[in-house]
């Protein structure tokens, strides 16, 4: 390999764009370290990136660098965990359009039920998808704590389903 030619070490790398794949590769054989931009900015004006990998060196050489050099387990698990976190955002996301789409619905279950999403709420909202439930249906399907407030569900939707037809 070109580096280890010219007795290169250490690689230092912005975090930035697609490193990933080079941090795999040049992991193996150089101690490499992983920084971030922000930590390193050169002065401000017309840059490149050979300008920045000189400056990089620069810093690296001076030890002036202060970066992570994580193992791929850890650099893992920060994958999953982020894609974690994108997939609960993505759940809440479909939520909540789901509970803005059924607001002109004459079924608004979060004026009746705390958990939409919860037991009873995925019950009825399974059967309204069928478009079969009428409003004593939906009240049987309740479960806990909504379950003991069936007549006051009941009273609820028939409250909703007057002001959704006679509009």
């Amino acid at each position: 390999m070109w580096l280890k030619e010219k007795f290169i070490t250490h690689v230092a790398m912005e975090a930035r764009g697609i490193w990933k794949p080079v941090f795999n590769i040049l992991e193996d054989s150089f101690d490499v370290i992983l920084v971030n931009a922000r930590h390193v900015k050169n002065v401000t004006g017309r840059k490149t990136d050979v300008q920045d990998s000189e400056w990089l060196c620069k810093l690296l050489r001076s030890g002036l660098v202060r970066g992570t050099s994580s193992t791929i387990e850890v650099r893992e698990l920060r994958d999953l965990t982020r894609y974690k976190r994108k997939l609960i955002q993505n759940v809440t996301s479909e939520k909540q359009r789901m509970e803005k789409n059924t607001g002109g619905c004459k079924y608004k279950l979060s004026s009746i039920a705390s958990d939409t999403f919860g037991a009873s709420g995925s019950r009825i909202i399974e059967e309204l998808m069928k478009g079969k439930l009428n409003v004593e249906e939906m009240a049987e399907l309740s479960k806990g704590r909504l379950r003991k407030r069936k007549e006051e569900l009941k009273e609820a939707l028939m409250e909703r389903w007057r002001k959704t037809t006679s509009s």
